[in-house]
């Protein structure tokens, strides 16, 4: 089978489009014939090195997260899928992988995909939506008139979390481009903020929940724009976000950083919001596996208009 390595951090140029063996059902285990991945910020960071105290230096290394396609084979102990069933998930952890034309994934992290849901479309799904939804609901507690920031509201995680807070009955701001803040409103946001034009952290909104996706505003800079009790949250996982992490550990006001979980009934969650029509994704650009480099490149140009999907189908 075909699958995308590489053998060092660095620039798109290290990826590879290489023949492997295939994966075999394990105990546990699901092997998917995968239709599309998507390339996601983590993509990049984790190819660039810059985890690497986590990732270590065994090599190769191979790239992607989310996935959909069909069931291929189920392992002892994955009951419940099987040969041709439609799925979407994603794959926990730092290795990733769904860039390949076939992957063996634990039962946990495979959802079956209703026929009604585009299946290259899903791969955009899993981990920007999770990511959004653990933000918001697990650690941003947010309900009915909760009022959030969404930093970033055009890209991937951003676009998924203002339909995720408005699903929730949340009164949210989006932060973006003007250019993009038409899609911001018709996803639910009933404020936009431009932010070539306009610094939000000069505002005098109170916030209950200001989630920073984008990353460039921490903690220092905008806790003066959540109310009591309120929860800054950002995907970042830097040294002073950490840091902030720990000083406002037992304090009403919260710093915090979402580490995204690929769980089943949350994947379950999301496909409910989609049936409901509150939850869609918004895709700027479908490659080819053979122009991974490509995809990867357009991620990097931190101006994603949500979701960068790869098709694969084997």
């Amino acid at each position: 089978m075909r699958a995308v390595e590489y053998d060092r951090y660095g620039p798109p140029e290290v990826l590879e489009l290489r023949e492997v063996p295939p994966p075999r059902a394990g105990k546990g285990t699901v092997v998917v014939r995968v239709a599309a991945a998507s390339v996601n910020p983590k993509d990049c960071f984790v190819r660039k090195g810059w985890f690497r105290r986590i990732t270590g230096r065994r090599f190769p290394r191979r790239t992607c997260y989310d996935f959909s396609g069909w069931v291929e084979e189920a392992g002892p102990g994955a009951s419940g899928f099987a040969r041709g069933d439609r799925v979407f998930g994603m794959v926990n952890g730092w290795g990733g992988g769904t860039c390949a034309e076939y992957i063996a994934v634990p039962r946990d992290e495979v959802c079956p995909l209703p026929e009604h849901m585009d299946i290259v479309e899903s791969a955009a799904v899993p981990l920007a939506a999770l990511t959004a939804l653990q933000a918001l609901r697990d650690i941003g507690r947010i309900g009915p008139e909760s009022r959030v920031c969404v930093n970033g509201a055009s890209g991937g995680v951003g676009s998924f979390a203002v339909q995720i807070a408005a699903a929730m009955g949340a009164r949210v701001t989006a932060v973006c481009s003007a250019g993009n803040a038409g899609l911001c409103r018709g996803l639910g946001a009933l404020r936009t903020v431009d932010y070539a034009s306009e610094r939000i952290e000069d505002s005098d909104e109170r916030f209950d929940v200001f989630f920073d996706v984008f990353g460039n505003k921490p903690f220092d800079l905008t806790r003066g724009l959540l109310a009591p009790g309120g929860a800054y949250v950002t995907t970042v996982p830097n040294p002073k976000n950490l840091l902030y992490r720990l000083l406002t550990a037992l304090s009403r006001t919260r710093a915090r950083i979402v580490i995204v979980k690929s769980r089943r009934r949350d994947l379950e969650t999301l496909l409910d919001l989609a049936r409901r029509g509150a939850l869609r994704p918004v895709i700027d650009g479908i490659y080819p596996m053979e122009k991974i480099r490509d995809a990867h490149r357009h991620v990097e140009t931190k101006h994603t208009r949500g979701k960068i999907v790869v098709t694969v189908v084997a």
